[in-house]
Order: C-alpha cells, then sequence, then structure tokens
C-alpha cells in the first residue's frame, strides 16, 4: 500500500507540458505524490494534448482533502503550503515579477504551443518555424535575458529554481526538440533548466513511454 500523502493526476509524460509543470512544482516543494497517470485514449488527455478544449483538469492535485487542477493553481497553493521550499523568492519585488512571468506563460505563448507541440522524444534539426510563433520565441528569451540580467541566474529569479523554471522548462525542451536558435544567455538558461534533475527524471521516463500519439508525431 503506498504511504503517498498526494496524488498527483498527469497526462503523457512525453506530450503534456502541463503536466510536467505540475510534477515539477511537486518535486520543487517537496511533496510525497503517488502519480496516477490517464491513458491517451482518455477523450479529456487527447483535447488537452491537442489543445482543443477550452479549460483542463489535469494535472490535477489531491492533498490533505483539497483537490487543486490548472497548474497556476496548483503553484500557488503549493507556495503556500509549503513556504519553506522556495516556489516564489524572498523579495516582494521578486515575488511579483515570478508570479506575472508565470501567469503571462499560463495564459499566452498559443502560437508558440501550436507550432511547436511538446515532443520529448522527437528531434527535428532543420525545423523551419512559421512566423506567428516567432514573437512569442522572442518575448520567452526577453523574459529569461530579464531575469537572467537581474537576478545572476543560473536559474530565473536565482541560484535555486523557483515556480518559474517549472513554468518556463517546458519551453526550453521545445526549443530543443524544434532546435530553435538562441542566444548565450538563453542558450545557458535552456541547458541549465534541462540539466535539472526532476526535469531529466522526467525525460527518462517520457523515453520509456510506449504509447504514441499520431497527431503529434508529424514527420516534419
Amino acid at each position: 500500500m503506498s504511504t503517498a500523502k498526494a496524488v498527483l493526476t498527469i497526462s503523457s509524460r512525453n506530450y503534456s507540458s502541463w503536466s510536467l509543470r505540475g510534477y515539477l512544482l511537486c518535486r520543487l516543494a517537496g511533496l510525497d505524490v503517488e502519480e496516477k497517470v490517464l491513458s491517451l485514449d482518455d477523450p479529456s488527455t487527447r483535447a488537452e494534448l491537442l489543445l482543443i478544449s477550452p479549460s483542463f483538469l489535469t494535472p490535477a492535485l489531491e492533498h490533505d482533502g483539497v483537490k487543486v487542477w490548472d497548474t497556476l493553481a496548483i503553484a500557488e497553493y503549493l507556495a503556500e503550503e509549503r513556504p519553506e521550499a522556495g516556489l516564489l523568492p524572498l523579495a516582494k519585488g521578486a515575488r511579483a515579477h515570478c508570479r506575472a512571468i508565470c501567469g503571462e506563460m499560463h495564459s499566452g505563448f498559443y502560437n508558440l504551443r501550436s507550432a511547436l507541440p511538446m515532443n520529448l522524444k522527437a528531434h527535428y534539426p532543420n525545423f523551419k518555424v512559421w512566423a506567428g510563433a516567432r514573437p512569442d520565441i522572442e518575448r520567452v528569451q526577453e523574459i529569461w535575458r530579464t531575469c537572467l540580467a537581474t537576478y545572476g541566474g543560473p536559474y530565473l529569479f536565482g541560484a535555486k529554481p523557483t515556480m518559474a523554471d517549472a513554468m518556463y522548462a517546458p519551453v526550453a525542451a521545445r526549443f530543443k526538440t524544434y532546435a530553435v536558435a538562441l542566444d548565450g544567455p538563453c542558450k545557458a538558461y535552456s541547458d541549465a533548466v534541462l540539466d535539472w534533475q526532476p526535469v531529466k527524471d522526467w525525460a527518462r521516463e517520457a523515453e520509456a513511454e510506449p504509447e504514441d500519439f499520431e497527431e503529434l508525431d508529424v514527420e516534419f
């Protein structure tokens, strides 16, 4: 019998950027979680991965009688539940900045998501990014550059990862999959966040995931 005090419901490790974010947030919080993985045959899972649902119930966290879905809500819940874990920076201004860029990722960048679907197993070195996604890619790099210059790196808010790194790690993974060219500071950040142990653990399990999702396994 599991002794986990929490259950995190996720979908695909290979294809779901939101599930990865939920997982990273739980790891940041030091929360002991049991993972419940939904099948790719589940209609809500397919809707999430294909970006055809107006709202998503995955990932979802159940903890101490509380059920919370929506990744940003999970982040705020864990920051409140485990303040000592440092999901948010200590300084008031940095906390506000962190929340702002997390909110921007949560609600924006639709063109980037559509043009560069999450696919950790794939690598497309000659992928051509369509024009609609380029402003999103540049905006992400602008966010990264500003944070790295302001807080000193190697993570967005300094020496340790915060909820912002959990939110932006899947973007770094997308940039790697599609060989998006990054400037020096952004490449260094991308390498650092992809070398973060929880990200490597997730990627290793994604490699072993047996299911394929044909709609997202397009040969470019």
